[in-house]
């Protein structure tokens, strides 16, 4: 996998976003919960108080892998190329094995939701047609061994 994070400039304003919300309000909230927590007394058996900081934690463990995908991010403004397969490309594949045919939508990670065809850019399907064209052929390897798919159109 690439180290870089494909995604288009609306994504990407969108990723800066949330890190700003959950470095504000996001830890301000946790601070309350704790600061709470703490006036309730004994810190040992108090479950609030542990329950609170162990958002703490995974409120931090979440803004630092977000703001690692910022700096990661390969943004990619306008729309896809129309001849090749792209971020944001609309493409129709037939599964050679099969014959059936699917329709994806190339989208960033935090944009993807399968069971509508928008594909995560991430995933391995969209890795292994990113560059090519309707005719080509591609092989993707899966758990259940490789399937060639068929690049039928973009658009």
């Amino acid at each position: 996998m690439s180290d870089t994070v494909a995604m288009t400039a609306d994504s990407y304003r969108a990723l800066q976003q949330e890190v700003e919300r959950l470095e504000t309000e996001g830890r301000r909230e946790i601070a309350d919960r704790i600061k709470t927590a703490r006036e309730w007394g004994d810190l040992k058996e108090n479950a609030e108080y542990h329950d609170a900081k162990n958002a703490q934690a995974h409120l931090e463990t979440k803004i630092a892998t977000l703001r690692e995908k910022l700096l990661r991010a390969e943004v990619q403004e306008g729309k896809p190329p129309p001849d090749v397969v792209a971020l944001g490309s609309r493409v129709k594949v037939k599964d050679e094995a099969s014959g059936r045919e699917d329709v994806f939508v190339l989208v960033p990670a935090t944009e993807a939701k399968p069971s509508d065809g928008k594909l995560s850019f991430e995933s391995p399907l969209a890795r292994a047609l990113a560059g090519h064209k309707p005719g080509d052929t591609v092989t993707v390897p899966t758990p259940r061994g490789e399937r060639k798919l068929a690049v039928l159109s973009l658009g």
